[in-house]
């Protein structure tokens, strides 16, 4: 059984997770040494990263807290390791080898089937540039999300797949798959990840569209706020 002062804690810190307060949210959990706590821990060091692009030695130390066999272990690593290689950070020579065996572990297990075909198509999307295995993932992952109810990667999925359904001709469609993704990350006030949707929804967007200054300049707010380095570059990027 968990103890009050545990439960605060870990339901505090996943609400300041969500928020993108990963500094307070990783602080509630400082003294915790239970395992949901030390994956939750792990998880929001990493997130940090992911979005700020800075704090990696922090992510490294929480994931290799982990059970190393575990399922959420092999996954936030594969996960560290893609995104060394992604932003060029120094990856290792071993880090898509380990990217890619983690998420074939994680997809591999039913309770994080769908998030490691998901991960497991984004690096091959966005390292291998194999648009069509990255699609075959995602599909499987869409699929996923479906049959455990799991909105959240659902709006993942969408993100990642939307812009391979405009570039194939159907901008309705992909657009319609950015305004859900955007729409299922704000009913779970997932603060980091509503800017990176609001980032890739105003980017398809035609530059005199009302719409897409409004995503700009919420977007703005937020990459300011929470340190967002990637959304802000982006955003840079659509001003310019």
């Amino acid at each position: 059984m968990i103890d009050n002062d545990a439960y605060t804690s870990l339901g505090a810190a996943r609400r300041l997770h969500a928020l993108g307060d990963w500094d307070h949210a990783a602080a509630l959990l400082a003294e915790e040494q239970s395992t949901e706590a030390l994956e939750l821990k792990a998880e929001i060091l990493y997130e940090r990263f992911l979005f700020r692009v800075d704090g990696i030695e922090a992510a490294a130390e929480a994931i290799a807290a982990l059970d190393p066999e575990s399922p959420q272990a092999r996954l936030l690593t594969a996960r560290l390791a893609y995104t060394r290689l992604l932003f060029q950070l120094d990856p290792l020579p071993e880090d898509y080898e380990t990217a890619e065996e983690g998420y074939r572990f994680a997809a591999a297990d039913p309770k994080t089937h769908g998030w490691g075909e998901f991960h497991w198509g984004a690096l091959l999307d966005n390292v291998r540039e194999d648009s069509a295995a990255a699609k075959a993932h995602y599909t499987k992952a869409l699929q996923a999300s479906h049959q455990e109810g799991d909105l959240i990667l659902e709006s993942i999925v969408l993100r990642h797949s939307a812009w391979h359904v405009i570039n194939d001709g159907d901008r309705e469609e992909g657009l319609r798959m950015l305004r859900r993704s955007l729409h299922l990350r704000s009913a779970a006030g997932m603060r980091p990840q509503i800017a990176a949707a609001q980032l890739l929804l105003a980017g398809e967007l035609p530059e005199d569209d009302p719409e897409r200054a409004t995503l700009i300049e919420t977007a703005r707010s937020l990459a300011d706020e929470l340190g967002l380095s990637w959304v802000r570059t982006g955003l840079e990027k659509l001003a310019a």
